[in-house]
């Protein structure tokens, strides 16, 4: 019987030594787990220089002049990190209520939640969030395989309680929130409210907060755009409210009605060819690009920054309010000058449309020759078709998405079914703008709009395109005149008809331009030639003073185009870029000093480390003197000559104003100096209008230039180019922020020249007063 006892204990003994072994064991393994975690055996680990400066991937951010994003450069990570003093008090307790409840009590792992978890799984609670961060700086997602994943836990305990010991709770907080895809290229929390809300973080609501964080369980899942869970999305958003009243974050009154509102989304998608001054961004783009290949702009271990992922800030000249007004001015008057020029080129009214001017052999020639520039001619070659079969796949129907303007004027794109060459044909047919906008005096562009829809219109027509300026070359003929030759506005020459021979400056036939309307008959004052851009006298003075001082001007004024040196370039031949036109007119505003157009101010690092600072170049090349008589002499277009119309109620009762002439009446009567511009043909408008602190530039016109108006009344600068203008500074002086002048331009202290034609009395007569605006209505307008 005591053998049996004393068997017994021995046994029972036994096992009580094997529960102390293999748990004392177990718990050594868990210890050794996590020791061979953090010594990097189960895998490589971030060391604490990684930790301070986490590798993840940061956008560009394009910053305007006032101080609004302008949009990102990103490859997959569209992420601009916020400080924590940037996120609301609501949005932080949101997460915690839901996310920690008890994240200011531990240091990275919570005890509680975790036991929690391990006796009653599925109950939620054990992963914290240092954890949830360490995550998403380890791997994102975790994998399905279990050892995989435990493996993944440990590494993430790990980093957890590092993470906890070199950083706030606040920066843990702040780098969740920064790191984490809310998705539709939401990466991070600045990203997710201005693409889900158009909102700044600091300004998200109480709700809104609440949406964003119910998105931590799952961003695909619970993400309301694409709307696949409706219900879903909102019912999570109230769990949250729920967490939060629970938590005593907010009152059960607020938690209830704010749980019967709806989502209110503003979605706002960021894309590169979507949002605001798209055009700018392309050219921004191709400027970073020259800009980080130059060995001078290295980081400090000698490798190339990369835009898409360096974090970097680039400060640009852009105003966000002119940029918006610009593209308001063009996305109002394209629609209605393209619904006239469709009208106009109807196929019973224009059997070649929307070609004028060519035959069928030219218009094959043409297309044939857009065919080989294309993109999809580039992808069939690229997949080894050949010549034969490319051309035939143009004439074969297929599916495509065209772009359209709607009747009330919105952009908007149709699926249809149609021949590749008819789209082409289709796709000529539209009319296109550039504008830009410029402060003479710093050089800093205000606005960029070089389209009217970069996603199927992605040619610049501020600085890759180049076009015939036409009347707008002429205040540089004058300009020329006035310096060399010390002319007064008020001075006349014959309107009689002049021929400039062979040879003489190096044309090889006789040039004897025509004026419009045949008015050969009397003499005409500079500022009324000007004003109703009479092209007998630009001739005269081209005669007077040569092509090669007027092109020396134009070249010393910024325009790098080709200026042949021929007495041709007075009427406007020389083909000129927006950007090159508004910077040399912007010398006339700025008493004659030229200061090269400035998009870009500054460069720094994601440390706010300045990499580039621009440096202004200016020269001087006109005389105040001469700059501000070329300037009179352009007033008198604006006060009585093609921007007439800018003033005042204008012959309001032509049908042409109820069609196309965007936004008027201006009433701009403050002082404004100005030059339109037509081509021949109409293929051409110009408008360059000025104030003492603003030069604006606007051309509209077709791809091809056979693509134009049939007449002058609708195909004039004046009705192509002038309402984008009138609209964009209607808009600017409106907005009483932007302090847009509405002075009269500088006048130079010993101005000898005479600019007050009522009073200059010269020897061979009167000066004559100008016209009245109704003298700039073509014939055919007249009843």
């Amino acid at each position: 019987m005591a053998k049996a006892k004393k068997a017994e204990v021995v046994g029972f003994e036994k096992y009580i030594r094997w529960f102390w072994i293999l748990f004392l064991g177990g718990i050594l393994s868990i210890v050794l787990f996590f020791l061979l975690a953090s010594w990097g055996a189960l895998g490589k680990l971030p060391d604490h220089t990684q930790l301070e400066n986490p590798k993840t991937n940061l956008a560009t951010e394009i910053i305007s002049s006032d101080g609004k994003t302008l949009a990102k450069f990103y490859f997959n990570d569209n992420r601009t990190p916020v400080p924590f003093n940037e996120l609301p008090s609501h949005l932080v307790e949101a997460l915690i209520a839901t996310e920690d409840a008890r994240y200011y009590e531990h240091s990275g792992i919570d005890g509680r939640g975790t036991l929690r978890a391990i006796l009653k799984p599925g109950s939620g609670g054990a992963s914290t969030i240092s954890q949830q961060l360490a995550k998403q700086l380890l791997h994102g997602e975790g994998s399905t395989n279990i050892f995989t994943r435990i493996i993944q836990k440990a590494k993430e305990w790990v980093i957890a309680i590092r993470l906890e010991r070199q950083y706030t709770k606040e920066e843990i907080i702040a780098q969740y929130f920064n790191i984490y895809d809310f998705g539709n290229n939401g990466d991070g929390i600045r990203s997710a409210s201005n693409i889900y809300f158009n909102k700044e973080p600091k300004d998200l609501s109480i709700k809104e907060s609440a949406m964003l964080v119910g998105m931590f369980k799952n961003s695909s899942f619970y993400n309301p755009i694409p709307s696949r869970n409706p219900v879903g999305v909102k019912n999570r958003r109230n769990v949250v409210l729920y967490q939060m009243e629970n938590y005593g974050f907010i009152s059960k009154e607020v938690k209830d009605s704010l749980q019967k509102t709806e989502l209110d989304l503003r979605f706002s998608p960021q894309t590169h060819r979507t949002g605001t001054a798209t055009y700018f961004r392309e050219y921004l783009r191709a400027f970073m690009k020259d800009w980080m290949n130059d060995p001078k702009n290295r980081k400090p271990d000698g490798s190339k920054y990369d835009i898409n992922s360096d974090g970097l800030k680039i400060y640009t000249t852009i105003d966000s309010r002119m940029q918006k007004y610009a593209e308001l001015a063009v996305a109002r008057h394209m629609p209605r000058l393209q619904a006239e020029f469709f009208v106009q080129n109807t196929p019973e009214r224009n059997k070649t449309t929307p070609f004028l001017d060519l035959d069928n052999d030219e218009i094959d020639k043409l297309l044939k020759t857009a065919m080989r520039r294309g993109e999809r001619w580039r992808l069939l070659k690229k997949a080894g078709k050949s010549v034969k079969e490319i051309e035939a796949s143009f004439y074969e129907p297929t599916k495509m998405t065209v772009f359209k303007w709607e009747k009330d004027g919105r952009p908007s794109e149709v699926d249809t079914i149609m021949k590749p060459i008819d789209s082409m044909r289709y796709y000529k047919s539209f009319l296109h703008p550039g504008m830009m906008s410029m402060d003479p005096q710093t050089g800093h562009v205000k606005a960029w709009v070089g389209g009217m829809n970069y996603r199927h219109f992605q040619y610049d027509h501020v600085k890759q395109g180049k076009r015939q300026v036409g009347s707008t070359f002429k205040p540089f003929v004058y300009a020329t005149a006035i310096n060399q030759l010390h002319m007064s506005p008020c001075d006349k020459l014959p309107l009689a008809p002049i021929t400039i021979e062979a040879n003489k400056y190096g044309n090889p036939e006789p040039w004897t331009p025509t004026n419009d309307g045949g008015d050969y008959d009397g003499e005409v004052t500079l500022k009324k030639a000007l004003a109703n851009s009479v092209n007998t006298i630009t001739a005269r003075l081209m005669d007077k003073v040569g092509p090669q001082p007027v092109a020396e001007l134009a070249k010393n004024l910024g325009i790098t185009s080709d200026i042949p040196l021929v007495p041709s370039i007075a009427l406007g031949t020389p083909d000129i870029s927006v950007y090159e036109m508004v910077g040399a007119y912007s010398a006339f505003a700025n008493q004659g000093v030229y200061t090269k157009p400035v998009m870009i101010t500054t460069i720094v690092d994601k440390n706010d480390t300045v990499l580039y600072q621009f440096v202004p170049e200016t020269k001087d090349v006109l005389s105040e003197e001469s700059a501000y008589v070329t300037v009179k002499l352009m007033q008198g277009v604006v006060e009585s000559g093609s921007g007439g119309r800018l003033r005042g109620k204008w012959r309001a009762n032509l049908p042409m104003y109820k069609e196309i002439i965007t936004g008027y009446p201006y009433e701009l009567n403050n002082p404004i100096a100005g030059k339109t511009g037509t081509t021949q043909n109409q293929s051409d408008g110009w408008f360059m209008g000025m104030v003492p602190n603003l030069v604006t530039g606007v051309w509209v016109g077709a791809e091809d230039r056979a693509v134009h108006f049939k007449g002058i009344a609708y195909g004039q600068g004046a009705s192509m180019a002038l309402p984008i203008w009138g609209m964009y500074m209607k808009s600017c002086y409106e907005d009483e922020t932007l302090e847009v002048s509405k002075a009269d331009f500088i006048k130079p202290k010993d101005l000898s020249i005479e600019v007050d034609c009522e009073n200059y009395n010269p020897d061979e007569g009167d000066g004559e007063e100008g016209v009245s605006p109704e003298d700039d209505i073509p014939d055919e307008l007249e009843f």
